[in-house]
C-alpha cells in the first residue's frame, strides 16, 4: 500500500512538471506577428493570366515585390507594375506604359489586417484555408474585396500564403478601360477586360534570418540600388535601336500629353510622360528623336499646321531642359494632314491631336 502511495505521488509530481514545463514552453512560443514579418521576394510571385481575341490566354508575372506584416496583423504588399514581366519586350512595354500608365502609377498595393485569431491553431494543423478582406490601389482607385487564401507554416520562423483559387480582377473596377483600348489597338487582337490573378507569397519573420536555405541564399545576394526605372524587364544600360523605336512609338501611343485648347503650352501633367521619354533618349546614344505635332481639322489648314509646329516646338524645348542635347532633338508639324481617325467624332477628333515621337535616319 505505501510502495503504490509512492508510485502515485511520484505520477501527480511527474504530471505536474509536465505541466509547468508545457505551460512554460507555451508562454515562451512567439505570438503570432511578434517581431514582424518580410516577404522574401526571390522565393515570392505574383502572376496574372488574360485572354486575347476570345481564345488566347497569356500569363505574365511581376518581377518586383516588397511585403511586410506588421507586429499587429496589418499585412502590405507593393507589386512594382514597371516589372510586368511578360516575355517580350514589346509586349512589357505596351503593358507599361499604355495599360499600367507606370509614369503616373508606378506601384499596386495590397493591404489586409490578419486576426490573429484566425492563425491560432495554425502550428497543429500546419495548413488551413482562411477568409481575408483586403484593399487593392491600383491606377489610383483603391477598392475592397475579400478571397479566400491557404496560409501554412513551414517552420517557426516561415510561412506562405497562396491563392486558394484565382482572383478575378475587372478593367472598369479601377478605370483602365481607356488604357486596354490603347492596348487592343497596339496588338490589333480584342482584349477580355479582366484578368486572374494568383500569388504565392512567402514571409520570413524578422530578425531570425527566415529558417531556410532560400532566405540564407538571398541575403547572401550583394545588395544593389533600386530604382523605379531598373525594375523593368529590360536591357541595361544602352538600348539598341529596335528597343529605342519600340520605346518611342508606344509613348507616342499613350495620349499623355495634354495642351490647353488652341494653346502651345504645355499642361503640368503632362511632365510625367515627358520625363519617362527623356530617361529613355539618354538611353538611346547618337539617335536624334523628332518629335511630331499634329491636329484635328476644326479650324483652318494653315493655322492647324502653324499649331502642330509651335506645339513640337515645346516639347521638343521641354526635353532639352531636363538634359538632351539640342542637336538631338528636331520638331515639326503636320497640322491636320496625316490624321489616324476620322474627324466627324470628338473622339476621332481627339486621337487626331497627338504628339509622336520617333528616330530620324541621318
Amino acid at each position: 500500500m505505501m510502495k503504490f502511495d509512492r508510485l502515485c505521488r511520484r505520477m501527480a509530481l511527474g504530471a505536474w512538471m509536465i505541466g509547468v514545463l508545457s505551460g512554460s514552453a507555451l508562454v515562451a512560443q512567439p505570438a503570432a506577428f511578434e517581431s514582424g514579418w518580410t516577404l522574401q521576394p526571390q522565393a515570392s510571385s505574383l502572376s496574372f493570366q488574360s485572354i486575347k481575341d476570345g481564345t488566347k490566354v497569356e500569363s505574365s508575372s511581376f518581377a518586383s515585390l516588397e511585403g511586410e506584416i506588421a507586429e499587429d496583423g496589418t499585412a502590405t504588399i507593393e507589386v512594382h507594375l514597371e516589372s510586368v514581366d511578360t516575355k517580350i519586350d514589346l509586349r512589357n512595354v505596351r503593358m507599361r506604359f499604355l495599360f499600367f500608365e507606370t509614369f503616373l502609377y508606378p506601384k499596386a498595393i495590397i493591404t489586409t489586417r490578419i486576426d490573429a485569431a484566425l492563425l491560432a491553431d495554425l502550428p497543429q494543423i500546419r495548413r488551413k484555408v482562411v477568409r481575408l478582406p483586403y484593399e487593392l490601389d491600383l491606377h489610383g482607385i483603391k477598392k475592397s474585396f475579400e478571397a479566400d487564401v491557404v496560409v501554412m507554416l513551414l517552420g517557426d520562423d516561415q510561412v506562405a500564403v497562396t491563392t486558394a483559387q484565382p482572383i478575378s480582377v475587372a478593367i472598369t473596377d479601377f478605370n483602365m478601360s481607356e488604357g486596354l483600348a490603347k492596348l487592343e489597338e497596339a496588338a490589333g487582337l480584342p482584349i477580355i477586360p479582366s484578368a486572374t490573378v494568383s500569388f504565392d507569397f512567402m514571409f520570413s519573420r524578422n530578425g531570425t534570418g527566415g529558417g531556410t536555405d532560400v532566405a540564407q541564399a538571398t541575403a547572401l545576394v550583394p545588395a544593389a540600388p533600386v530604382t523605379e526605372g531598373s525594375r523593368a524587364q529590360e536591357s541595361t544600360g544602352d538600348f539598341g535601336r529596335e528597343e529605342c523605336s519600340t520605346r518611342f512609338e508606344t509613348l507616342s501611343q499613350s495620349g499623355n500629353i495634354f495642351f490647353g485648347s488652341g494653346s502651345v503650352r504645355l499642361d503640368d501633367k503632362s511632365a510625367p510622360l515627358l520625363n519617362e521619354l527623356s530617361g529613355i533618349i539618354k538611353r538611346c546614344p547618337g539617335m536624334v528623336i523628332e518629335v511630331a505635332g499634329h491636329t484635328d481639322s476644326v479650324g483652318g489648314e494653315g493655322a492647324n499646321l502653324r499649331l502642330s509646329e509651335r506645339r513640337a516646338a515645346s516639347v521638343a524645348e521641354f526635353l532639352t531642359g531636363t538634359g538632351i542635347a539640342a542637336n538631338r532633338v528636331v520638331s515639326a508639324g503636320f497640322g491636320e494632314a496625316e490624321p489616324v481617325a476620322s474627324n466627324d467624332t470628338p473622339e476621332g477628333r481627339s486621337r487626331n491631336r497627338r504628339i509622336e515621337f520617333s528616330i530620324v535616319d541621318q
